[in-house]
């Protein structure tokens, strides 16, 4: 897609974080305390990035996972702002998604701290999501 076509596709808000590498309020997030088992995907492309699995609560106010499917996201090195951080880009279409910590409380010790609104997320059952990395066993 070209950037009309994310313009139109996606809310001002969505462009705003995805396109411009943007970030939502703390707290606002739509996705924030969402607990039921599923699958996060890019809102710009639909990419499939995240299963709820590796989600938990950071208390920092917006989500968190511990870990990506291998090969959904691409790390960047950001300076911006006057800070040194790993941004956190949709390996499919580029579009920012948030930021990589390494202050994760699981083995990993990752805290992929992602914008609700570059996410979208659909439902499915633990059976759904074995089916899923039976058929992707590169994305698990």
């Amino acid at each position: 897609m070209n950037e009309e076509d994310f313009k139109k596709k996606l809310t001002p808000e969505q462009y705003a974080i995805l396109r411009e590498k943007g970030t939502e309020p703390a707290g606002t997030g739509k996705l924030l305390h969402e607990k039921r088992t599923g699958m996060y995907s890019c809102a710009a492309c639909g990419n499939v990035l995240f299963p709820s699995t590796a989600k938990f609560d950071s208390g920092s106010g917006w989500l968190s996972f511990d870990q990506a499917l291998p090969g959904a996201t691409k790390l960047i090195d950001d300076g911006s702002h006057g800070m040194r951080r790993t941004e956190v880009v949709c390996a499919n279409c580029g579009s920012h998604l948030g930021h990589l910590f390494n202050d994760g409380p699981t083995e990993t010790g990752n805290r992929f701290c992602m914008n609700s609104a570059s996410l979208e997320f659909a439902e499915s059952d633990a059976a759904a999501l074995a089916e899923y990395a039976k058929n992707h066993p590169q994305n698990t």
